[in-house]
């Protein structure tokens, strides 16, 4: 099936729901919303009502990151919990799958790497706020009716998987990751309990209204496992250094210690964090060389990735010193 046919069929099936949802409302084109990296994704009105439909795209299959409904399921689980999230209003299990949710008023913006600039105290209250929202995601029950958690995911295993990614970019974009792959895979920590996991929190991640946390998004790589995997990576962003040539200084935003405190909340840090800090630093620069590798080869044209080398360098190298 060609793009624009099964883009068709989409647009047909998408809005006969939403006109049996609003009857007598006028139903909008599904437009494509720019941004994402998984699946296709649209925005869609019907009357006074905004939606987000994602959805499989034509011909491939419905596994990874296209796995559509996936998400709704985690989406719908969280519905009504302490943690915001749309609300998912309809799934369709026919192949190509979809789903529609919310359309959540907010911008998700990541204050030293994305525009527009967001005013420092309104950016260092939502990162200090959305740390609860991650405590509060942790805290969720893994046997919440309808998660269906996969099997749990490790540190090591974590380790296993993306090493896999940084092997795949070319050796001269990584130079000391050898080094650092034997070094977390010698120090690779004992598991503690299993929690819900986002797997891509951060501010870009969460649309914000003034100071406030509306909707917690893109859950393609949600799962079950080891908590300091999310904070790990959630810690990364609040200091504009670790992102040389691509990021910008935020007078006033939160301290990585500051961001544990409150996602702690009086409660323990958990131990060998600092294993977990670098690993997301390694996470970061195995995707940022797996990116500039795609564009080098012409699989995706984008001239910006060439920026991306000293950030690459200065996430190993960091992750080294953190190591030790």
């Amino acid at each position: 099936m060609s793009t624009l046919t099964g883009t068709a069929e989409l647009t047909v099936r998408v809005r006969d729901h939403l006109a049996r949802r609003h009857p007598g409302a006028p139903i909008g084109e599904l437009r494509p919303l720019p941004g994402g990296h998984s699946g296709l994704t649209y925005s869609v009105g019907a009357g006074e009502a905004g939606y987000v439909v994602k959805a499989v795209p034509s011909g491939q299959r419905p596994i990874g990151r296209n796995d559509v409904l996936r998400q709704a399921r985690v989406l719908r689980a969280l519905a009504g919990s302490a943690v915001p999230v749309p609300g998912v209003v309809a799934v369709d299990e026919t192949q190509p799958a979809w789903f529609a949710m919310e359309l959540v008023d907010g911008e998700a913006v990541e204050p030293v790497l994305d525009g527009p600039e967001v005013p420092a105290a309104t950016a260092r209250a939502r990162m200090l706020g959305i740390a609860s929202v991650l405590r509060r995601l942790h805290d969720t029950d893994v046997r919440t009716p309808g998660l269906d958690p996969p099997e749990p995911l490790d540190a090591a295993g974590e380790l296993e998987r993306w090493s896999r990614t940084m092997h795949a970019v070319p050796a001269e974009l990584r130079p000391g990751a050898e080094e650092l792959l034997a070094r977390l895979a010698d120090d690779a920590p004992d598991d503690i309990a299993a929690v819900l996991l986002h797997g891509d929190f951060r501010l870009g991640n969460v649309l914000c209204v003034a100071d406030r946390a509306a909707a917690v998004i893109d859950w393609e790589i949600w799962s079950v496992g080891d908590p300091r995997i999310d904070l790990g990576w959630f810690l990364l962003f609040t200091d504009h250094r670790n992102f040389p040539g691509v990021g910008r200084a935020v007078p006033g935003l939160p301290t990585e210690a500051e961001l544990l405190d409150a996602y702690l909340d009086g409660r323990p840090a958990p131990p060998a964090l600092g294993w977990f800090r670098a690993l997301g630093r390694m996470k970061m620069a195995a995707i940022m060389g797996h990116n500039l590798r795609r564009h080098r080869e012409g699989r995706h044209h984008d001239p910006d990735q060439e920026r991306l080398p000293p950030t690459i360098a200065a996430m190993i190298r960091t992750a080294r010193d953190i190591l030790g």
